[in-house]
Formats: structure tokens, sequence, C-alpha cells
């Protein structure tokens, strides 16, 4: 596999963008003209060629872009990775998952060498070449979790799982949606979901919390989740508002296909082997409206679903505000023609 990995920027000025392949492989979130939560879980069994979905872990023209802006966030705030310490063999698990799916998804880029406890990993787009010792963390540079995750596009939740519960007690979370690891981690399941409207009384998060305590090794699942964002922003977290919130305000007519962007995570849920707990990452997708209305398909649904959401999700989902320029916007893309199912171009 061939990727040219783009010199772009998640912050100052804002360089991030789509090739056109990008675009066409882009996870768009909708099956149909209209949007409501749902559990909306699949098996994480891979995908349609070339789709975001084809691997387990992907890998894409973003990505040393992606770990310079994480690197950047590290550096500002090393709180962004934290590890409760009975989840320091979770952090080995994860970094196996992770070693292992890489180097057989993308082995012209990543290698896996194993002899017994003494292992060597070799990533040649961000040009690592270390040898450890795995269940040793004095042999890597960073305990097991920062160490793979410092190399692995998305954000990364490692969930306990305990008295019918799971519970948020590890992460390395530097592009999340509004949300701060440090303020939800040691929370169970229901208590970080606690600000999402209407799921609870509709038992969304129960019929997801009894899915996800019954995933089984080697049967991973996943999910699409969405909202809007000013800027191609990774790092929108509750930490750093004073430098994204204004920016929701520097909308105008003109811009806002430039500056509004979808953002779409692809999230997937793995039972891990020694821990037995449950790894959540969340992979951000960002595309700019001028982008996405070029898939005719895209630009019509995208249209009635964020005219006729209700006004709590538009709220919740943060882009009340600008939603009149974001409607008025999208309609000139949408010439009432039926769409087709499903969330594939035509």
């Amino acid at each position: 596999m061939t990727i040219t990995f783009n010199k772009e920027s998640f912050r100052g000025d804002y360089s991030f963008h789509n090739s056109a392949a990008a675009i066409r492989r882009f996870p768009f979130p909708f099956d149909r003209d209209e949007y409501m939560y749902s559990v909306n879980m699949e098996p994480h069994k891979g995908g349609r060629d070339g789709s975001v979905f084809q691997r387990r872990f992907d890998v894409d023209e973003h990505y040393l872009s992606e770990m310079e802006d994480r690197a950047i966030t590290l550096s500002r705030d090393p709180m962004r990775c934290q590890s409760l310490p009975h989840m320091r063999v979770a952090g080995w698990d994860v970094l196996e998952l992770i070693m292992v799916s890489k180097s057989e998804d993308y082995p012209d880029l990543f290698e896996l060498h194993r002899d017994g406890d003494r292992w060597r990993w070799i990533n040649r787009p961000m040009g690592i070449d270390d040898s450890f010792t795995f269940l040793d963390d004095s042999t890597l540079p960073y305990g097991p979790l920062e160490y793979i995750t410092r190399q692995t596009q998305g954000d990364f939740a490692v969930l306990d799982q305990r008295q019918g519960n799971l519970w948020m007690d590890a992460g390395m979370i530097t592009s999340q949606a509004d949300w701060s690891l440090d303020f939800d981690i040691g929370m169970s399941f229901f208590e970080w979901h606690a600000p999402v409207p209407r799921a609870a009384e509709m038992g969304i998060f129960q019929r997801a919390l009894k899915f996800l305590l019954n995933v089984q090794q080697d049967s991973p699942a996943r999910r699409l989740n969405w909202t809007l964002t000013v800027n191609p922003r990774l790092d929108t977290s509750p930490e750093t508002y004073p430098e994204w919130g204004p920016e929701k305000r520097s909308l105008t007519p003109e811009n806002i296909g430039e500056k509004q962007f979808l953002r779409v995570e692809l999230q997937s849920f793995w039972r891990l082997p020694r821990s037995n707990g449950v790894l959540f990452p969340i992979r951000c997708y960002l595309i700019s409206m001028q982008d996405l209305v070029t898939v005719p398909k895209w630009g019509r649904r995208l249209h009635r679903v964020i005219r006729d959401l209700p006004e709590d999700l538009a709220t919740y989902k943060g882009f009340i505000v600008n939603r009149p320029l974001i409607v008025d916007y999208l309609a000139r893309f949408d010439d009432g023609a039926p769409t087709s199912a499903d969330i594939w171009p035509d």
C-alpha cells in the first residue's frame, strides 16, 4: 500500500486538507435523511475495499500530521494520557493489539518481531525502531498505552469491566469533541454519558452497555458518531475552549463552506485478552462543507438532517448558534431529489 502523507496542521494556520481520494472514503454517518440516536452497532470485520472500515486501525494521509498534533497537545497538557494503577496490564493489551493489527494490515509500514517476551517494533513512517521486553514498562520510553497511542490515529479510552458496568480508567484523549479525560477518568459508563440528551429516557445507553459487556475477543464492533466543528481542529477539549470556542462566531455566508466541518468518529470496541477490559478507540475524521458537497448525495442528505434535527440535539452537538447559516449554505446543494439508501456515494 502506498500512502502519501500530508504536511498539514490542525491549529494555527489550519492547513489541513483532504485529497480527492480522502473525500470519497470519508465515513459519512447518515444512512437516511434524518437522524436520531441509536445503538447502531455492527461487527468490525473489515468493509468495502478502500474504505475506512477495511482495516482494523485505519492509517491514512493525515497520519504523520495527526501524530505531530498529538505530541504538541501532550507537551502542553500531559494529563491527556492517564492510566490508573490497576490498568497497567490493559495498557500492554492495547499495545499488543495495535502492533499486531498494524503489522499485519500494513506490512510495508510497520513490522513486529517477537521472540518470546523480546519484541522489536518498526514504524517506518515515524522512523521508530525499538526493542523492548513485553510486560516490562521499564524497557519503553513511555508506559505501554502512551507509547503505542503516540503512534496511532484517534483517541483511546480503556474501560475496566466490574460490578456489571464499564469504567473509564485509562485513556489517550487529544482529539475529543468537547469532553475531558481528566474530568471523566474513573467514571462509570452512565456517568460519562450523562450529558447526552434524550438517550437515557430512550434506553439507548442501557442497550449499548448490555451489548458492550458481552463483546467477545476477536469479535470487535463499531459505530459512527458525529458533530460539527468550526475549523479542522482535533483538540476541541474543554481545557482549550478559550482557543477554539470563539471561532464558532467567525462563520459568515462567505466563509462557511471552507470553515465549517463535519466531524465524524469511527468508534470501535475490542475485548482485551489479559485484563478483560474493553478498548474504545475513537478515530476522528474531518471534512469541510465545500468538500462534502462535491458528493451530491451527501450534500442533499446533510442539508435535510441539519435542517430537521431537534433543537436540543443541535444544542448538544454544539452548532445551534450557526444552524441557520449552515442550513442556508447546504440548501444550495439540495435539489429535492431522492437519496439512495446507505452511506456510500452514488
